[in-house]
């Protein structure tokens, strides 16, 4: 997984994976899902980062089991 801040656009890309962006597809206002050839959802982009995350430049990866019932952030989905 892989972040990317554009300060200059405001633009917060976030890669899954390293597969080649087939699809793109707007789900909400300055929210963007890429996808590959398969249909799988490989990235997303956050357009306006700076008003709808804490902060752009920082990311939290936590994994295991206690985060299986958390809800999604609010103000992303």
């Amino acid at each position: 997984m892989k972040s990317i801040y554009d300060p200059d656009k405001d633009i917060l890309h976030i890669s899954l994976t390293k597969a080649v962006v087939e699809e793109t597809t707007q789900i909400a206002p300055g929210l963007i899902l890429d996808y590959d050839e398969d249909g799988k959802v490989i990235g997303l982009e956050i357009r306006k980062a700076s008003q709808k995350v804490d902060d752009p430049y920082e990311m939290t990866h936590l994994v295991g089991k206690g985060n299986e019932n958390k809800p999604p952030a609010k103000g992303i989905l």
